[in-house]
């Protein structure tokens, strides 16, 4: 399988990315012989019934599963001064995977007029959905009727702005809210739990708008009506939603967050409302996708 490699933001090098059951993935998702006899079929078992992800969550929320955390901090070369917490505090794996940074770790670009990211993350822009030649897969796309199951709300979004995380294991799984804003109840939309890392979205991109995920519109007084979207994915527990509908949120204060797992978030922005950051552009435009951390600026209103 090819590699896959993304910018980091921070540094604006083009890293490798070493990835979380690398080998397992690849069985499922490959395209090799064994992949096409066995790891289709039982890829497709893992999605379509949702026992195998809550059994396995279940099993990283287990006292047992702490010795997992120590080996994978070396291995992934996890920054433990971010944490707000001491590594012997997490009784569990899926503990660590929750885990809450120190509020120095991520500042959050004050301009009111600047949206920022929502969460740690490998990201791709795209300025006008329509226009796009492609979502993270030259040439593929998927359908926002699909995505939203909601034809008003696809048509009043498809020459809108959209960014597309993919947050892996290793990454701060709690999310936040990209501006100030009143967000409305979350929908929870039913799906399946097929994996979101690259190695099986590029075969199949509908992916997106076939697994489990929650919508929540944010009505924002810089964006209009953002539409944020919280995507589950193999082996994801849950979706936990932490905010308080109604109530007005800041940019950067905890929206929720995703027991363990890979998963996804999608945020939509209507027509002419904001304008992406250059080099997260730019980035996207070459197929790349760009590591960016939660608090940086994502873009700024557009006038």
């Amino acid at each position: 399988m090819d590699p896959i490699y993304y910018i980091d933001r921070t540094t604006g090098l083009k890293c490798e990315e070493n990835v979380y059951g690398a080998s397992f993935l690849h069985f499922l998702y490959g395209d090799t012989f064994l992949s096409r006899l066995l790891g289709a079929p039982i890829a497709y078992l893992f999605a379509r019934l949702p026992f195998f992800s809550s059994f396995y969550g279940y099993l990283q929320k287990s006292s047992r599963s702490q010795k997992k955390i120590i080996p994978f901090i070396e291995k992934f070369h996890v920054d433990t001064t971010e944490f707000a917490d001491t590594t012997s505090s997490f009784k569990s794996f899926n503990d660590f995977f929750i885990r809450h940074l120190k509020t120095t770790a991520r500042p959050i670009a004050s301009d009111p007029s600047t949206a920022i990211i929502p969460a740690d993350g490998r990201y791709l822009f795209y300025q006008n959905i329509k226009k796009s030649d492609g979502f993270v897969v030259k040439g593929k796309k998927f359908s926002l009727k699909d995505l939203l199951k909601n034809d008003q709300l696809a048509a009043k979004y498809e020459e809108g702005a959209m960014a597309i995380a993919r947050l892996c294991p290793t990454d701060y799984h709690r999310y936040h809210f990209p501006c100030d804003s009143i967000p409305e109840k979350t929908e929870e939309i039913n799906g399946w739990l097929y994996s979101v890392n690259p190695i099986a979205i590029k075969k199949n991109i509908s992916i997106f708008a076939e697994n489990k995920r929650t919508l929540c519109p944010l009505n924002s007084p810089q964006f209009g009506k953002v539409l944020f979207l919280e995507i589950g994915a193999t082996c994801v527990g849950s979706i936990h939603q932490t905010y308080i509908p109604g109530s007005f949120c800041p940019k950067g204060i905890e929206k929720g967050y995703f027991s363990f797992g890979g998963s996804s978030l999608i945020l939509l922005f209507a027509p002419n409302t904001i304008l992406f950051d250059e080099d997260l552009i730019k980035a996207t435009a070459d197929h790349t996708e760009v590591r960016c951390l939660m608090g940086q600026s994502m873009g700024r209103k557009k006038l």
